[in-house]
């Protein structure tokens, strides 16, 4: 889900076996992505994972640090991280949005040998795109409620532009 020119681009570990079977980013059940971004004001309502298409309507986009599927994101290599953070340098260099939002601190930690990052926005810049740490909405991070990752998304949201995000027309590539 990318397109020229986002607000944020959303960039999860990597698919798992739900996502990898639907074709629908964070599409397992328990997973709170979407009803983070709705609470945090960057949809106008709660978006099923199927109605991922949508979200470029709003200027946001969704990929993934590493392609491969997996039941678990620790099941990843250190060398997986590697190339997927030189993929996603090189993809986020090819799109230009303004923010990309890595979706999970110990992922961002290994794809940009960046041991000291937290969650927040970060020093590290790729050309003119900024970069935010989220936290992970997969339930097995249970001691960020989605309160309070709702709250990190709406930081996000607001650096990104202030306000709720207003649909807009993007033509996907």
């Amino acid at each position: 889900m990318l397109a020229d020119g986002l607000h944020v681009l959303f960039c999860g570990i990597n698919p798992g076996l739900m996502t990898a079977a639907t074709g629908h980013h964070f599409a397992r059940p328990g997973n709170r992505f979407w009803p983070v971004l709705h609470l945090s004001g960057f949809t106008p309502r709660l978006l099923k994972p199927a109605e991922q298409g949508e979200l470029l309507s709003y200027g946001l986009g969704i990929t993934n640090v590493v392609a491969r599927a997996t039941a678990r994101a620790d099941e990843l290599t250190a060398e997986e991280y590697a190339e997927g953070g030189r993929l996603l340098t090189a993809k986020v260099t090819r799109v230009r949005p303004r923010w990309l939002a890595v979706v999970g601190v110990t992922a961002y930690r290994a794809a940009f040998d960046d041991r000291r990052a937290r969650v927040g926005p970060q020093e590290r810049t790729i050309g003119d795109t900024r970069v935010w740490v989220l936290p992970n909405p997969s339930g097995l991070n249970a001691h960020w409620t989605a309160a309070a990752m709702a709250e990190e998304f709406g930081r996000l949201r607001v650096a990104a532009g202030g306000q709720r995000v207003l649909p807009r027309f993007v033509v996907p590539r």
